[in-house]
């Protein structure tokens, strides 16, 4: 209903433009997704809590797959562009590693609703391709940074480097996957200075793995001799 003078009157809901309400739409589908779960989140809840009705909300997502696909992709590519822009900068490894710790626990920071919802459903590729894409990325820039100085030396034989870049690739699951959990679990102890929480990171990994590198080995249990 217009008033007098061809505007709305008071107390009418304004029509929100179809943009802002996607983005609206995907913002709280991101946090419900990441606060029950794929699995547990459906339409109505998305509804519900922006305050639409479910009609509206299938006008804009054809279902709830194609709302996860599209609020994991806007996080995969918001992600993976902080990481090549901080750490494709680096020349060193090591510092390669210690940048990437770095964008993830600003991201964390930055984004909380984001961040729950990748370590809920990162090593859950059924509910989607995009974050087994992010998975994959994570992955191949790991790897890459610790392969980086092998790769390097002349020295190095291709058998020997080959054999180097299979060990590394085993790592890498291992590695990643500590890393984000000390993200995680920093963020349910801020009483722990994050640059301490980030030193431990760096170290756990770069050490860790140095020690590999050098060929130290635990002894195999006595059940595989």
């Amino acid at each position: 209903m217009a008033n007098e003078t061809g505007g709305p009157a008071p107390g009418a809901r304004r029509r929100m433009p179809h943009a802002r309400r996607r983005e609206q739409l995907l913002r709280v589908a991101l946090g419900e997704f990441g606060r029950r779960g794929y699995h547990l989140t459906q339409m109505e809840h998305v509804a519900g809590t922006a305050q639409v009705s479910k009609a509206l909300l299938y006008q804009h997502f054809a279902s709830k797959e194609d709302l996860f696909a599209e609020v994991t992709e806007s996080i995969v590519t918001d992600l993976t562009g902080r990481l090549n822009a901080s750490v494709l900068a680096q020349q060193d490894s090591m510092e390669g590693i210690r940048a990437m710790v770095r964008v993830l626990f600003d991201y964390a920071t930055a984004e909380p609703d984001a961040w729950t919802l990748v370590i809920r459903h990162l090593d859950k590729p059924e509910v989607g391709l995009e974050l087994r894409e992010l998975r994959e990325r994570l992955g191949t820039a790991f790897a890459d940074l610790l392969l980086r100085r092998r790769r390097a030396d002349p020295a190095l034989s291709p058998a020997a480097l080959a054999a180097n870049e299979r060990r590394v690739r085993l790592l890498v699951p291992l590695m990643y996957g500590s890393m984000l959990s000390m993200v995680s679990w920093w963020l349910e102890h801020p009483e722990t200075p994050r640059d301490r929480a980030e030193q431990m990171a760096v170290e756990f990994i770069w050490l860790g793995l140095d020690r590999l590198r050098s060929g130290e080995r635990l002894p195999a249990p006595e059940s595989t001799r």
